[in-house]
């Protein structure tokens, strides 16, 4: 029976608790015949393409996720070119519910297993949030916020019993500030920033890496796909390359940054959402999100 002291230390020192190496050497044996993976949501395009290209690039098994067929080809191919390796495709829509099963049967086949959680699939909503049709939202938060959160809880437990593997979560810079005229997609990211940094604390001394990843604008067209391609924030914000916030991205959470904030603009952008009290950030994110700022 362990003494008070030592269960003190264990509830207010998780990375000092005792650990039970027979059942993280059956844990990691259960999976040794398997190859580690990073597998990457929203793969096919944008930071996720980045994302999977600099981790194959680094010497990662890498598996990409999407749902749109043609695109996956498309990524295939690309990733083929730029790296040398052709990465493994699975054609999966992370808003089903039985995603992470798909997911885990697919790395099964290929003799591979999850090391490595990249939630990157998401999407985005201009305009004032009335305009929005309530199934554009339900797909909203289906994808950026239930997925992320089912994907994760599915994957946390076979990395802790193993002691290895980690999350690797992308949010937004827009997590940090209410969004008006972007209401739904900002309410999105900060609830990924929050659950992202709320796990991290929880699974602290369990040898798993869990990120947020909190980009600024990037040059994907994403803003052009969500219809904010000529609002005030992406003519005025620095914008970053895709490859640019991957680099970043992967050098962070193999440090074990707990945020990642890429480039020198970024943080000082983080930096000021944090000081600045909402009454002042606010009314400036309306003006700087107005889908067409130009336009009376």
């Amino acid at each position: 029976m362990p003494s008070q002291s030592a269960h003190w230390t264990s509830r207010l020192m998780p990375w000092r608790a005792p650990i039970d190496e027979n059942a993280v050497q059956s844990a990691r044996a259960a999976v040794a015949h398997l190859k580690p993976a990073v597998v990457v949501t929203g793969g096919s395009r944008g930071i996720g393409l980045a994302l999977a290209k600099r981790f194959i690039e680094a010497g990662h098994p890498t598996v990409i996720v999407a749902r749109n067929s043609l695109n996956l080809t498309e990524a295939v191919a690309a990733l083929k070119a730029a790296t040398g390796v052709e990465p493994i495709s699975i054609l999966c829509d992370v808003t089903e519910p039985n995603a992470a099963d798909v997911i885990s049967s697919a790395l099964a086949g290929a003799n591979l297993y999850l090391d490595v959680l990249v939630n990157n699939a998401a999407m985005g909503l201009a305009g004032p949030f009335l305009e929005q049709t309530p199934q554009e939202i339900s797909r909203l938060v289906a994808l950026n916020v239930e997925s992320v959160t089912r994907l994760t809880r599915a994957a946390l437990p076979d990395m802790i019993a193993r002691r290895q593997g980690g999350v690797l979560n992308v949010t937004s810079v827009g997590a940090y500030v209410p969004g008006p005229n972007q209401a739904a997609y900002y309410a999105s990211k900060a609830y990924v920033l929050s659950l992202t940094e709320a796990i991290a604390s929880e699974v602290a001394g369990h040898g798993v890496r869990v990120s947020a990843l909190a980009p600024g604008p990037v040059e994907t067209g994403f803003h052009h796909d969500m219809g904010a391609e000529n609002s005030l924030y992406r003519m005025i914000v620095p914008s970053m390359t895709a490859d640019r916030v991957a680099k970043s991205a992967y050098r962070g959470f193999m440090f074990g940054q707990r945020v990642i904030a890429p480039g020198v603009s970024n943080l000082a952008f983080v930096g000021a959402l944090k000081v600045l009290p909402h009454i002042v950030t606010v009314p400036i994110m309306r003006m700087l999100l107005k889908r067409d700022f130009f336009q009376r």
